[in-house]
């Protein structure tokens, strides 16, 4: 079996050395592998560092983008992960499994690759993120009854949302594992297959939450959608680039998109 290792880069170069090392472990869990990173322009010397470690590793292809960053990170990084999905559809045949992760401080401790090898080929999950001593990543995070990000309401609900993840964590079985809509927390694995036909998307997608799941949401928090000012970093037009591209992959291929309570970092 191979796999993709994709990443969107840009102001890294304190942690490259660090996650670089940790692509190399997960590489050496398949047959072969390859690293695919989108470069975004940075103020750092992280081109360099990519760069670098070109030279000593075959395995490594990126793509440098020229162009003005937009104005919207999430947009930017949609974009960025958008262009390292599109090499792995291209290879689709040659890649069964390809994982997203973050390439700064949140993927540069040392990775427990006996967690993720232990979950491999398990016929449970066709998407799996992993727990964290603090599960900081909410805004990727779509648990039923809560499907919209928790930055689109006025009175934030950030502090009860991780309440509810951690219990829920804490109490499944030792190798049990968690459904949920979308949930990122800077690493996940794919099954190639079930995401064929879906992209990232950086707006705010309600379309594609059903109507009972949204009503439902929205009865849970008790107020409405709130429309943030644009530039804001709750804008309207931003949200987590992750939620649409896992509900895409439920709502056109019933993929299981799931969560290990194990800390993989």
């Amino acid at each position: 079996m191979n796999c993709c290792i994709c990443g969107a880069v840009r102001n890294c170069e304190k942690y490259l050395d660090n996650v670089f090392e940790n692509m190399e472990k997960i590489g050496s869990i398949f047959h072969d592998y390859k690293i695919v990173l989108f470069y975004d322009n940075s103020t750092d010397n992280t081109l360099t560092k990519i760069n670098e470690y070109n030279s000593k590793n075959n395995k490594l292809i990126f793509y440098i983008n020229d162009k003005p960053l937009l104005p919207c990170r999430t947009h930017r990084l949609a974009n960025a992960r958008n262009w390292c999905l599109k090499y792995v559809m291209d290879n689709l045949n040659t890649y069964p499994y390809f994982i997203m992760m973050d390439c700064d401080n949140v993927c540069s401790t040392p990775i427990q690759l006996n967690i993720l090898r232990k979950y491999l080929y398990q016929d449970s999950w066709d998407a799996l993120s992993f727990n964290r001593e603090d599960y900081y990543d909410l805004w990727a995070l779509s648990i039923s009854p809560y499907l919209i990000s928790c930055r689109h309401f006025k009175n934030n609900f950030e502090s009860e949302l991780k309440q509810f993840i951690k219990k829920l964590l804490n109490n499944l079985s030792e190798n049990g594992l968690l459904d949920c809509y979308s949930a990122f927390n800077g690493f996940a694995i794919y099954k190639t297959s079930k995401f064929i036909n879906c992209h990232y998307d950086g707006r705010l997608r309600i379309d594609l939450i059903s109507k009972p799941q949204l009503i439902q949401n929205l009865k849970t928090i008790k107020q409405p959608i709130h429309i943030f000012p644009y530039g804001t970093e709750r804008s309207v037009l931003e949200d987590c680039e992750h939620r649409s591209f896992h509900l895409m992959a439920i709502n056109k291929n019933d993929a299981k998109i799931q969560i290990s309570k194990d800390i993989l970092f």
